[in-house]
This record gives C-alpha cells, structure tokens and sequence, in this order.
C-alpha cells in the first residue's frame, strides 16, 4: 500500500494504459469487418475472396500477398467498376498498416459492395504472422 502511495501517478498511468488496451481488445472484437491474417487466408481459401490491395505502386511492388489485385487508394473512386464483377465475393482490403483500407471500405460500402473485409494491421501484421508476399504482378 506504501508503494502506491509514494508512486500514484505511475499506478493511475499503468491503469489507464490498461483501460485503453482493453477497450481497444473489445472495440475490435466487435468488428467482424476485421481479419486477422490467418482469417483471411481461410476467407481467400474457402470462400474464394478477393484481396484488394490499396497502397501505392512502390509499396505493392516491394511485395502484396499472392493474387492480390492492385488499386491505390487515390484510384479506387475512378476505377470501382472494375470490382463490379466481384459484387459477389467477400473482398478483404488492405495496405500497409490497416489505416487506407478502412477509407476503401467506406468507398466502396457507398458503391454498394456489401461483403467488405479489412486486413487488420494490413501487409506489416500479414507478414509478421508468416504468411507469403510476392513481387509479381497479378494478371488480369
């Protein structure tokens, strides 16, 4: 009881730090839009879903997961028609951290796509669960 006396603040920052973990834990669990890397895999294998990859060219090119087709952000309001025939699938976005991917869903929620993943922590947690990148390009 002493130390918490004599070090309160640090006790009341590790608590709020907690607080925010843990609100954090529950606000994503909430979000079933949101896939670990080993979810989307299991998305991209048994439901056949598209991953849609919204960096930009450097980034894509330094490697994306395996068949994942390229729109930058910048272009996906120019070129949602190009998705028109993938309406039926579940599309999983992602860039590098998991941040642009969320503007793409909110895109193309407003284009009428319903089946809308986001790849949580985008290609940096992708490539940190071990999963495959490539540099090839995908083929149209």
């Amino acid at each position: 009881m002493e130390f918490l006396q004599q070090n309160w603040f640090w006790a009341a920052m590790a608590g709020i730090s907690g607080g925010f973990l843990l609100l954090d834990f529950v606000l994503a669990k909430g979000d079933k839009a949101q896939l670990t890397p080993v979810e989307a895999t299991m998305l991209i294998n048994r439901e056949d879903a598209l991953v849609i990859d919204v960096r930009d060219q450097a980034e894509y090119a330094r490697g994306h997961v395996p068949n994942a087709r390229h729109i930058p952000l910048a272009e996906l309001g120019k070129r949602t028609a190009e998705l028109d025939k993938f309406r039926s699938q579940p599309l999983i976005l992602c860039c590098a951290t998991g941040t642009r991917s969320h503007s793409a869903i909110s895109a193309l929620r407003k284009a009428g796509f319903e089946k809308l993943f986001h790849l949580r922590g985008g290609i940096q947690e992708w490539e940190k669960a071990g999963q495959p990148l490539t540099s090839r390009k995908k083929g149209k």
